[in-house]
């Protein structure tokens, strides 16, 4: 007996896990439904969410294929067993759900369902979801003891569907805190430095020698740039907060892939290596922007016909067979070698880089 307890709170304890494991909502229900469908060996699951009209704002499932899902038609509404559960949130655990007296009927699609459960995830007396299960694998149906792992999963579930709410409802705080300071600096610094440079431009028209009015309306061009350079390099990619840093360089490579060349005869090949690392918020910043930097100047400079990000645990490689560069000539600036050498220093970190006519690699080493 205890060590049947014992087995099901391990089922339980991965089951949650493997839950808590995600950030969006929507993975999270994904998750839900798969892991309370495996703990409980039932061949269907569902999860639907209620929304503010007493229908589903949104319904995962588990067991159907995409093909069958689009046969059965749009999302259950208000009515059958389902609908009973969204205005009484008790727990509903069946032999035969066709003989309930709520019972309504199938979509001509829908599978054959037969023994049923079906449990509230609640946050105090909010229902967040409730999970569906049905047609367990093993003979006899669903059992009391099934009811109350299911109860305790859900109760898990509960707080993983929350944390997640949370954490997007925070990165759109994020977003919006972010353009807002983005706002600020371009009007406090980029902005002044254009209207200036209007002004000497419209000074330069009527003087008598206007070079070295240009030579001014110049100077403040190339400072406006570098001022919107900075601004622009200060912000936290947005999208490193939904999608770590390994996807976030995959899709920017990605784009790259299919982008770049188009139109112009010769399209290089770009492509990432790696998997996601676990790294401060300020170092996969540097990370992500050395590596933009640095495919960029590559593409640009180099005329490589194939370039390759490779992330590993605490280092970046950017590898492309261009051209290559003296580097210890080298005098860009801004978006150039010293702004990725700067970067890699404010957290701690190297940048070294080595080219030849056979092409170049940027490495960047952070602490990990």
């Amino acid at each position: 007996m205890e060590t049947d307890r014992d087995a099901t709170l391990h089922a339980v304890s991965t089951a949650v896990l493997a839950v808590t494991r995600h950030l969006s909502v929507h993975e999270v229900l994904q998750v839900i439904v798969r892991a309370a469908a495996q703990l409980l060996d039932a061949r269907y699951a569902a999860l639907g969410v209620p929304d503010d009209e007493g229908s589903f704002a949104e319904f995962v499932v588990e067991g159907v294929s995409d093909e069958q899902w689009k046969r059965i038609g749009p999302l259950p509404r208000q009515h059958g067993l389902l609908a009973l559960m969204l205005r009484d949130d008790r727990v509903q655990r069946l032999a035969d759900v066709r003989r309930d007296p709520a019972f309504e009927g199938w979509p001509t699609a829908h599978p054959v369902l037969k023994d049923f459960l079906g449990v509230p995830i609640k946050d105090g007396t909010e229902t967040l979801g409730i999970i569906f299960l049905a047609n367990r694998r093993t003979p006899g149906g669903f059992t009391v003891a099934d009811e109350e792992v299911l109860t305790l999963f859900a109760a898990h579930a509960a707080i993983a569907m929350t944390n997640a709410r949370l954490y997007e409802r925070n990165r759109e705080l994020t977003v919006i805190e972010e353009r807002a300071r983005l706002a600020r600096e371009l009007h406090d610094a980029v902005a002044q430095k254009l209207f200036s440079l209007r002004l000497t431009a419209a000074a330069a028209l009527s003087a008598p020698d206007p070079r070295a009015e240009l030579e001014r309306v110049q100077a403040l061009a190339k400072e406006a740039l570098a001022e919107l350079r900075e601004v622009i390099f200060e912000l936290r990619p947005a999208e490193l907060a939904g999608d770590g840093l390994a996807e976030s360089l995959r899709k920017h490579v990605r784009v790259l892939d299919r982008a770049w060349g188009a139109g112009r005869g010769r399209r290089p090949r770009v492509r990432f290596e790696g998997e996601d690392v676990a790294l401060p918020p300020d170092i996969e910043a540097v990370v992500y922007r050395v590596a933009q930097e640095a495919v960029y100047n590559a593409l640009r400079h180099g005329d490589p016909s194939e370039v390759t990000v490779r992330l590993t645990p605490g280092v970046l490689e950017v590898h492309d067979d261009g051209a290559g560069f003296d580097v210890g000539a080298d005098s860009r600036d801004g978006l150039g070698l010293a702004s990725m050498r700067d970067r890699a220093e404010s957290v701690g970190g190297t940048l070294t880089i080595e080219s030849s006519a056979a092409g170049t690699v940027v490495r960047l080493e952070v602490p990990a």
